[in-house]
């Protein structure tokens, strides 16, 4: 497996980590969901946009048959 790859996965683990961290809070309720919900759901998409801008560069990438 290559950098690109392994940065890749990290990267939608982060998305899978926050996605659950904030449905948690969501489900709970409380004053974590109220503090921290909105802030949660930035970060989600903040990392779902690197996420993509990652798969598509190594999907471009592997187009070109860079390894």
């Amino acid at each position: 497996m290559d950098l690109l790859f392994v940065v890749l996965l990290l990267a939608m683990a982060a998305v899978v980590a926050v996605l659950i961290i904030g449905i948690g809070g969501f489900a709970k309720g409380g004053a974590f969901n109220a503090k921290y919900s909105n802030k949660m759901m930035r970060l989600r998409i903040l990392f779902q946009f690197i996420a993509v801008v990652l798969i598509v560069l190594y999907v471009f990438l592997r187009g070109q048959g860079v390894q």
